[in-house]
């Protein structure tokens, strides 16, 4: 049975927090089950996110914990005098900005199409003893539903046109919507065996850019 590992030796011990990740509006709900430690930065819980959901890390994302906004994306407000302040998602933990069990808040992707997410913390668990080896489990996704939605698909709205337009040989788009797929799409379709082979090629405790984009393009296995 796969547990997740302490991250830091010699260090006081993080509690794991146990994740429950609705992609909102989403019916039936996409969702995922993941644990992480509760010493994770939003950067690197940002990176799990998209691992773990499907995502591309193709746009801005942020996170928004009652008024405040984290992220490591710089949006363009083109000089707007108040545009909102951004704090730096890489200087915060998971446990300073949700201390307590059923804490919750938002995760927004692609400011365009706006998939917002809601994160609640279900449990706070007691430090995990760190595991044999030179690879400690530090992401697990315990569970989940269904496929993540196509990228630049036009959001909630966007994506359940898109799956009538599949289901029905017949519309006038049918066709082209698969040819802008590029490949089979199942919406029913999730894997946790796999969801956890590509999380746990995330590096502790920070991913950059160019290495989360190699783990993405393994997952789906883009040779682009």
């Amino acid at each position: 049975m796969i547990s997740l590992a302490e991250p830091t030796a010699g260090h006081a011990a993080a509690p794991i927090y146990q994740l429950q990740v609705v992609l909102l509006d989403s019916d039936p709900p996409i969702w995922r089950r993941l644990q992480v430690p509760g010493d994770a930065t939003l950067a690197w819980l940002h990176a799990v996110l998209q691992v773990a959901i499907g995502w591309t890390n193709s746009h801005l994302h942020q996170f928004r914990v009652g008024e405040d906004t984290y992220s490591d994306s710089r949006p363009d407000f083109g000089g707007y005098e108040e545009a909102p302040k951004i704090l730096a998602a890489s200087k915060f933990t998971l446990r300073q900005v949700a201390p307590r069990e059923q804490d919750a808040f938002l995760y927004e992707y692609d400011f365009g199409d706006s998939w917002a997410h809601e994160i609640m913390v279900e449990k706070i668990l007691p430090p995990a003893v760190a595991a044999a080896g030179p690879a400690p489990v530090r992401a697990l996704c315990l569970d989940g539903a269904r496929a993540c939605p196509p990228e630049d698909c036009g959001g909630i709205g966007g994506y359940e046109d898109l799956l009538k337009i599949l289901k029905n040989r017949k519309h006038p788009e049918h066709q082209s919507m698969k040819e802008w797929l590029g490949r089979p799409f199942d919406a029913a379709a999730f894997d946790v065996a796999k969801t956890n082979l590509w999380l746990r090629k995330l590096k502790w405790p920070r991913v950059t850019e160019s290495q989360l984009r190699k783990v993405l393009m393994g997952r789906d296995d883009y040779h682009g």
